[in-house]
């Protein structure tokens, strides 16, 4: 008879190859951007536990509403962080990129949509693989950074475009963005990142509610210009209030600030 342990090696097998498929097969229900929620987690991440919980909720509900309108060119995937919602993927028409939107945006709690999914057809498995190539090569490089907490960013790739979301100090966002240009197969690199002051703890304690710096009102300073890779990149501005939830084009930062397109090269 099968061990337990052999069995439970079995499971944990399985659950892998569960997640590669979600990461490449690029349906519309599987494609939502988190993971489950652990208590490693909770105690190293700057969210509450709270927002958190409802990071894995809007995917899931962002992906059902989605799944409700989908057809055999729609491929989108919903990612949030901290509440608000990164779309990527590709749609047939513009139609079917405003409908992605609204749906998406009538999810309860979500703060701030930000549209990235193209109209056109949809990426080959080819361009899948490497784009989760990709993000576990960035992730591996901003964990083996000494200087910032690599929890503090969520890493999406779509065609070799790195969005970089999550809450980090200015000092944090350069270091990160230098890192992930410098990641080899990275085209651009999109930042949408809630900045907070200098000093801000790297974690909120997994209490239900956000330390204290992340309630805070952004920092609008700049994060200083980069001159890795001899390109500058554009400031970072502070992101909408809380209580606001415009659905923004891509490339297009808005009035109140929020997603920022660096180029790489």
């Amino acid at each position: 008879m099968t061990s337990t342990p052999a069995l439970q090696r079995f499971a944990l097998a399985l659950s892998a190859g569960a997640v590669v498929a979600m990461s490449l097969g690029g349906c519309v229900p599987l494609a939502v951007g988190g993971a489950a929620v652990g208590a490693g987690m909770v105690a190293t991440d700057r969210r509450s536990s709270g927002a958190q919980v409802d990071d894995q909720t809007i995917e899931l509900r962002g992906a059902s509403n989605i799944r409700g309108i989908a057809n055999d060119n729609m491929n989108v995937t919903v990612t949030s962080f901290n509440r608000q919602v990164l779309l990527t993927g590709t749609v047939g028409n513009d139609a079917d990129r405003a409908r992605v939107e609204q749906v998406v945006g009538r999810v309860a709690n979500v703060r701030t949509v930000y549209n990235e999914v193209i109209v056109g057809p949809a990426t080959t498995f080819a361009d899948r693989s490497n784009d989760t190539y990709i993000t576990t090569k960035v992730k591996a490089s901003l964990v083996d950074q000494n200087d910032i907490f690599a929890n503090s960013f969520k890493v999406v790739t779509e065609r070799g475009v790195v969005y970089l979301m999550g809450i980090a100090t200015p000092r944090e966002i350069t270091r990160a963005t230098d890192v992930t240009r410098g990641v080899e197969g990275v085209k651009k690199v999109v930042r949408i990142v809630e900045q907070v002051p200098e000093g801000t703890p790297a974690t909120s304690g997994g209490t239900g509610t956000p330390a204290p710096a992340v309630n805070a009102t952004p920092s609008s300073t700049p994060a200083p210009a980069s001159s890795s890779g001899g390109v500058a990149l554009p400031p970072m501005a502070p992101l909408p209030p809380a209580n606001s939830a415009p659905v923004l084009s891509p490339g297009a930062a808005p009035a109140g600030g929020g997603a920022v397109t660096s180029p790489v090269r």
